[in-house]
């Protein structure tokens, strides 16, 4: 099963404290170990709420609103997608990261395609598999064209 770590924080706490330079260390030993054990599929820091922007759709046109996100006591701060058995293990890893500063992680097991069998409509099940296929042969092409350039190829 695979389950999202969500890191939130309070930006406005935090907007005036730089990162402490031993958290990328801790935070290079959090990944790695996930890295080891088999279990990190993805994971990425985001920029402040200030070079982003919110979507919302609230009538017929989509309206976007330019951050700061003032009004969001939490934000999305980044996230790791983790491939694991179980909810426990998933948290167990939550448990390992290197935070201290009322940051807090939402763990949440991101849906697969049987969560919707018999709900959504065969077909659509059936292209969203052919989609995922596409997203992972395009990645890989993606890795393969990274590797022939590093290589001078």
């Amino acid at each position: 099963m695979r389950y999202m770590l969500l890191l939130k924080y309070d930006e406005a706490a935090q907007a005036n404290t730089p990162p402490d330079p031993a958290m990328f260390e801790e935070m290079g030993r959090f990944n790695t170990a996930m890295v080891d054990a088999g279990v990190l599929l993805a994971g990425e820091g985001l920029m402040p709420s200030a070079q982003g922007a919110v979507v919302a759709f609230d009538g017929e046109e989509p309206t976007v609103s330019d951050g700061p996100f003032t009004e969001a006591k939490e934000l999305v701060g980044g996230f790791w997608i983790l491939e694991v058995d179980t909810l426990e293990e998933a948290l167990s890893w939550a448990r390992r990261a290197p935070f201290r500063s009322g940051e807090r992680l939402e763990v949440r097991r991101v849906s697969e395609p049987e969560d919707f069998e018999g709900i959504a409509p065969q077909e659509v099940l059936d292209a969203e598999e052919e989609l995922r296929a596409r997203t992972t042969r395009a990645a890989e092409r993606s890795r393969a064209d990274e590797a022939a350039e590093q290589h001078g190829g």
